[in-house]
């Protein structure tokens, strides 16, 4: 089998191609299955009190979409300095992936915000970009990404929009000119009449991809749809978010070989040491399908996983450990998880957890049989107890479905492949 490695996780694909808010890519975000939840915590964390989020499904140009709405809690909020918002992400209890990519984004706001207003990056005062619900959009931004299991994000060319927009600094160009700073070194381009990207969106397309082109090749598992507040006739205001598994992360297909016998002589108690031969001999796999032959005999099909390597050298190991004087061999295709194993303390010994992994997260955690047998008889205690012990010394090591893997993928015998 070809062994899968799961480095590069989740990867998600922004389509900016309408436009780009935080707003809507938090909108987006939690229309891809990101957590609530767990973005009104990390918010709550940074600005206690301030914020509380509303969701909601709206229509723009008649695709459906999810509008998330940042609603006030106070009555006034202060424009907060850089320094003052580093200080509060530095202080506030998040996850540090969440801290790392927020501070990012308001860093990437204050140095294009000094290079317009020509002060130093640590004297930028924010106005628009620094209020409560762009605080909100950023840490709920990141949050969510961090939720969702996101570890590399890429994005399309953004619209920026054209015409004139008011601000806090009097009447102004579209894109503003913060955009345009931030716009460096990326694909933009106008898209439509109006603020098409804020400051807000594209510090976080610029924090957060490290690349600008088209959907990558992948395996998609969600799609997110977040609404801008205008609907505008014949154009969608929205964000797409695609969230998939890179075609290096999808597991391979193997071609291997079936060989199958039907053997209806052979002593039963002989099978277990034919089974164990095949396996040691490096058969992929090796069972026994009960059957009824010919004149009601009771028989077994022996099957063989090989591959195509080793299928000769299984052939003649049939050939020799069973009375079979003919066997099938058709090619089948395979498709297998990528494995890991971890050990697991228990009283009196050690017990291996076979870990099956997709797109590094771990999708099965299943205890070695023979080695709780070996421990249980150790011991002098029913298998089923040291299993049972073995499940839950695997939760505790964080061993469970959903969670990350980092892990080497290694052999039956715990090598390295």
């Amino acid at each position: 089998m070809t062994v899968m490695r799961h480095s590069a996780g989740l990867h998600l694909w922004v389509d900016a191609t309408a436009g780009i808010a935080g707003d809507m890519l938090l909108g987006a975000l939690i229309d891809a299955g990101a957590a609530l939840d767990t973005v009104e915590s990390a918010v709550s964390a940074v600005v206690p009190g301030e914020v509380a989020l509303r969701t909601r499904t709206v229509h723009r140009a008649g695709l459906r979409a999810l509008k998330i709405d940042v609603e006030s809690r106070t009555e006034d909020h202060p424009h907060r300095s850089w320094a003052r918002i580093r200080s509060m992400l530095d202080a506030a209890e998040l996850p540090g992936a969440v801290r790392i990519s927020a501070l990012a984004a308001f860093a990437r706001l204050a140095d294009a915000e000094g290079r317009v207003h020509g002060v130093a990056t640590d004297d930028v005062h924010f106005h628009e970009v620094g209020s409560w619900d762009s605080i909100a959009d950023i840490v709920g931004v990141c949050a969510a990404l961090a939720g969702l299991g996101v570890t590399r994000v890429t994005a399309s060319p953004v619209a920026v929009g054209s015409g004139r927009i008011g601000s806090a600094h009097g009447d102004l160009p579209v894109p503003p000119p913060a955009v345009l700073e931030l716009g460096r070194g990326w694909q933009v381009l106008a898209g439509g009449e109006g603020e098409l990207a804020t400051p807000t969106g594209m510090a976080l397309i610029r924090a957060l991809a490290d690349e600008c082109g088209p959907i990558a090749p992948m395996e998609i598992t969600a799609v997110g749809v977040g609404a801008g507040g205008r609907d505008v006739p014949g154009r969608a205001n929205v964000v797409r978010v695609v969230l998939g598994i890179p075609f290096a992360e999808v597991p391979t297909t193997d071609g291997l070989w079936v060989l199958e016998t039907n053997i209806d002589d052979l002593d039963p108690r002989v099978w277990p040491t034919v089974l164990a031969a095949l396996l040691e001999a490096g058969a992929a796999d090796a069972w026994l399908v009960p059957i009824v032959m010919k004149k009601g005999r009771p028989a077994h099909t022996l099957c063989v996983l090989a591959r195509d390597a080793e299928r000769a050298a299984l052939r003649d190991t049939v050939f020799a450990l069973t009375s079979t004087i003919g066997v099938r061999e058709y090619p089948v295709s395979r498709v297998a998880l990528d494995r890991g194993w971890q050990t697991v303390a228990l009283r009196g010994g050690e017990v291996r957890i076979k870990v099956a992994v997709r797109a590094g997260r771990i999708v099965h955690a299943t205890p070695e049989f023979d080695d709780a047998a070996a421990l249980a008889r150790a011991r002098d205690l029913p298998v089923r107890q040291v299993l049972d012990e073995s499940i839950a010394a695997a939760e505790a090591a964080m061993l469970r479905p959903g969670q990350p893997w980092s892990g080497e993928p290694r052999d039956r015998d715990g090598a390295a492949t």
